[in-house]
């Protein structure tokens, strides 16, 4: 979601800022603006990409030792140059020495909830706003408080406050200075030599500092060129550890693929290999030192998640069900946090996360460990996240940096993650054998070359994504493992390609939704042949009685033939258990290839962000 990068240097800072922009590019926006302390303050603000932002500083010649840029994801006010970060105080219009000259600079991610309340007072004092976004508030709350310490005055303001927030700011009158402050959003601190950052993740410092200090919940950082000074939420000056983050910008170069979407989809059989790089075996410190004792503790698994990240864990539910015969429930982090649950203190908390600081999933893992459950696992591609330093147990996908917006690798390398979980657990309580661990280890050590085989396929999906490129509306089933599997294509192409689609259990058909079944809607079934087939080919059978299109992805022997309204795809081998991993790709594939052919923004569709770090 929003970017922050933030600089006080001795060299011009300019170049850093935009390039740190282009860099949490990938976590979405929809405007840019990057300000600089030039004798007075001036800022440059775009609704395009930051390239074009690139251009206006170079005309307008902003340069400055001093800066904050910022990437916006709207919330409060559409997106607008007037509603672009960074925001400014002139201070209020009844102080006589007020001029037309920026006073105080703001860049902020998160949400402040009680912003209105705070305006209203605010514009008694005499103060305009600009914008109808909830950050210019802030600008205007430290110029009222503001008596020559910019600090003094950001530990003044932040009580008044109610909400989340990562900042960034400066004052006219303190060139060589910026304060910033963490609470409920990522901030991160980087050190250079004789130069320090701020920034919402390493990734936007790539290639200028490796030393890097994560900041914690409710510090307070006070930032100058060749020094820091951090202060905990008590309001107590703290050391943090410096640490070396290697992160990698060539990571998310885009080669010779067209989309970043396209070139993730096919880095899937590297990403799976090198996540699963060292597992010798189902051993449970593979999550942590302590995962055995957890582990033989624990009666029950509570999975929280968002968006693709939740679709993983409903996969988890059942396998972890199947194989290691425990309960586990799968809630939407946004919704658990927000309603009255049982607690249980031997129940393992699962969260999964992409980027690890999703709010929503950090804020329903502070709740349940609020209530008691103490045994926290997390299943995350960033090793320096909140989720993992706030959960006692992880395991670190490896699918390296994922730029489109619609996440198709993090999916598939947190499965591999969960079904690796789903065997350590079944062997605490017993229900594995020795050979049924080497079947499923032998199984997911071929997963990179059955996922080849997989995208070999392309050629086919991309003749039946020509049948949908004049759709408005898609339907797709499946059942037990791959009815999660039905949701995360539906949702993949509502993403990227703006085509309404929903996802059932198939059995549900006759329940409500084949009243929409017409030729004018699409059916993709997700349909191995496992158990449930037969079930399957009935609900099948459904939908061609009314007059729908199938689009069948289908194991070689499960006997669906191509015929008058079914298209077929067959899988090039049954996968059991793991199925779900590869079936998911051809999905992906559809998504893809009609949203180029609809010619959609592939990796940054409308409206969505990468890293979800608002509520």
């Amino acid at each position: 979601m929003c970017g922050i990068v933030a600089a006080v240097s001795h060299r011009n800072i300019v170049p850093l800022l935009v390039q740190g922009l282009e860099r949490l590019e990938y976590r979405g926006y929809d405007s840019c603006g990057v300000a600089v302390h030039s004798q007075g303050l001036r800022r440059a603000r775009s609704t395009h990409r930051v390239s074009e932002l690139m251009e206006q500083v170079s005309t307008e010649d902003i340069k400055g030792y001093t800066g904050i840029a910022h990437t916006r994801w709207a919330t409060h006010g559409v997106p607008a140059v007037h509603n672009a970060h960074p925001h400014f105080s002139h201070g209020p219009k009844v102080d006589a020495s007020n001029s037309s000259e920026g006073r105080v600079a703001v860049v902020h991610n998160g949400i402040i909830e009680n912003y209105e309340e705070i305006k209203t007072e605010l514009e008694s004092k005499g103060y305009v706003f600009q914008s109808q976004t909830d950050t210019e508030v802030i600008a205007h709350l430290i110029d009222s408080l503001y008596k020559g310490d910019l600090f003094k005055a950001l530990k003044e303001a932040l009580p008044m406050l109610r909400g989340a927030y990562a900042l960034a700011i400066f004052h006219k009158d303190e060139p060589q200075r910026i304060v910033g402050a963490k609470s409920g959003s990522p901030l991160i601190l980087g050190v250079g030599e004789s130069e320090t950052f701020l920034a919402s993740d390493a990734m936007a410092l790539a290639g200028v500092t490796d030393q890097i200090v994560y900041l914690e919940e409710g510090d307070i950082v006070d930032v100058h060129a060749q020094s820091f000074i951090v202060e905990d939420k008590l309001r107590n000056v703290v050391t943090r550890d410096i640490k070396t983050v290697t992160a990698h910008s060539g990571a998310a170069e885009l080669g010779p693929y067209t989309h970043y979407m396209q070139k993730e989809i096919f880095e899937q059989p590297r990403a799976i290999a090198d996540t699963l790089e060292g597992v010798k075996g189902v051993v449970p410190d593979l999550f942590g030192l302590n995962a055995a004792a957890i582990f033989n503790k624990i009666d029950s698994v509570l999975i929280l998640a968002c968006g693709t990240s939740y679709y993983s864990g409903c996969v988890a539910k059942y396998w972890i069900e199947s194989v290691a015969k425990i309960s586990t429930q799968v809630e939407i982090a946004s919704e658990y946090r927000y309603r009255d649950s049982v607690p249980n203190p031997n129940t393992l908390v699962v969260t999964i996360s992409q980027s690890g600081e999703t709010a929503d999933t950090l804020a329903a893992l502070k709740h349940a460990k609020s209530k008691g459950m103490k045994h926290t696992l997390t299943i995350c591609n960033v090793s320096t996240s909140a989720l993992v330093r706030e959960c006692a147990l992880s395991y670190v996908t490896r699918a390296g940096v994922e730029v489109g917006v619609a996440s198709t690798k993090a999916f598939t390398t947190q499965l591999a993650a969960l079904f690796l979980l789903t065997l350590c657990i079944a062997q605490a309580k017993n229900h594995l054998s020795v050979e049924a661990q080497d079947q499923y280890l032998k199984e997911m050590r071929h997963l990179p070359v059955a996922l080849q085989a997989v995208l070999a396929l392309e050629p086919q999906v991309m003749r039946w994504a020509e049948d949908f490129v004049l759709k408005e509306n898609a339907l797709f089933l499946g059942r037990g493992t791959h009815y999660p599997i039905a949701m995360e294509g539906a949702l993949k192409l509502k993403e990227i390609t703006y085509i309404h689609a929903e996802a059932y259990a198939a059995g549900e058909l006759k329940h409500g939704p084949l009243a929409l079944v017409t030729d004018a809607m699409p059916v993709v079934a997700v349909a191995p042949n496992d158990a449930l087939i037969e079930k399957l080919k009935s609900n099948l059978q459904e939908v061609r009685a009314r007059g729908g299109v199938l689009y069948v992805l289908a194991d070689a022997d499960s006997k669906i033939e191509n015929a008058q309204g079914i298209h077929v795809i067959r899988m090039p081998e049954h996968y059991g258990l793991l199925s779900p991993i590869l079936h998911v790709v051809p999905l992906q594939l559809l998504a893809y290839h009609t949203a180029c052919a609809r010619g959609t923004d592939v990796d940054k569709p409308r409206n969505l962000a990468k890293s979800v770090t608002v509520e």
